[in-house]
Parts: structure tokens; sequence; C-alpha cells
């Protein structure tokens, strides 16, 4: 089995993506597409698109952390669960969970190519204690 592509999954979400701008350029494939249905409905991202929504997360967050509890690779196909944990500017001293995701991600030429995501806000009712537990991250 390949484990190169869960490799570059797993790279990309460790990576510090708001103090690296180089991290888009060595993960994100120049022909990504990436369908997102969210709260707010489906959206089709492309390259630039993704640099766009990135650049808006560096403006508003101080710090983004990532807590994967899923990452299952099957050649190259990479499913990833995933939730977004953030510090914003105007109060640094609290890291507020903000949303959960899984992906599936398709790697080509040893980068993100296709990817398939759904996310869901954080709410009070969350239990993230019960269902966080890690599986072959």
């Amino acid at each position: 089995m390949n484990n190169k592509a869960k490799e570059v999954v797993r790279d990309f979400y460790k990576s510090d993506i708001l103090n690296d701008d180089s991290v888009l350029e060595r993960f994100f494939h120049p022909e990504l597409v990436l369908i997102w249905n969210s709260a707010n409905g489906l959206s089709i991202m492309h390259y630039n698109d993704i640099v766009g929504f990135f650049s808006e997360v560096r403006r508003s967050y101080n710090d983004l952390r990532i807590e994967v509890s899923h990452l299952l690779g099957d050649a190259n196909h990479v499913t990833i669960r995933y939730k977004y944990y953030i510090r914003t500017m105007e109060n640094p001293d609290e890291e507020l969970g903000i949303a959960h995701f899984i992906a599936i991600w398709e790697v080509k030429d040893d980068k993100l190519y296709r990817g398939y995501q759904v996310s869901q806000p954080v709410t009070d009712n969350d239990d993230t204690t019960e269902s966080y537990h890690r599986v072959k991250v």
C-alpha cells in the first residue's frame, strides 16, 4: 500500500499555514478542486479560491490548531477527520473550537488534488472528549 498520499495529507494538516507562506504551493496541486459542503451550502473551490480563503484566515486569527482524530489511507485517497481551534486577535488567551470536518483527498504528484469536504460548526452540545479518540493517525 502506498503511504505517500497519507504522509502528504498528514504533513499538510501539521503545517503552520498561518505563518508559512510556502504551505499552499508545497501542498496544493495547481489544478486543485475542493468540493465543500458546509452550513452555508455547497462551495466548489479551486487553487486561487483556497489561496484567498487562507489569506482571510491569516487576517482573522492569531493561531490555528488542528486536532486530528482519524487519518485513513487507501492508495492515493486519504480520509481525515479533524477539528479546528482558533485564537482571535481580540482574545488571544482563549482558544475556541470552531468547526468539525471530514475530508477525502485524492493526492496527485504528491499534492492535494481533489477534495471532498463536509464541515459543521461547533455547538454547545459537542462531546469532544468522547468523539475525538485518535484512530490510525
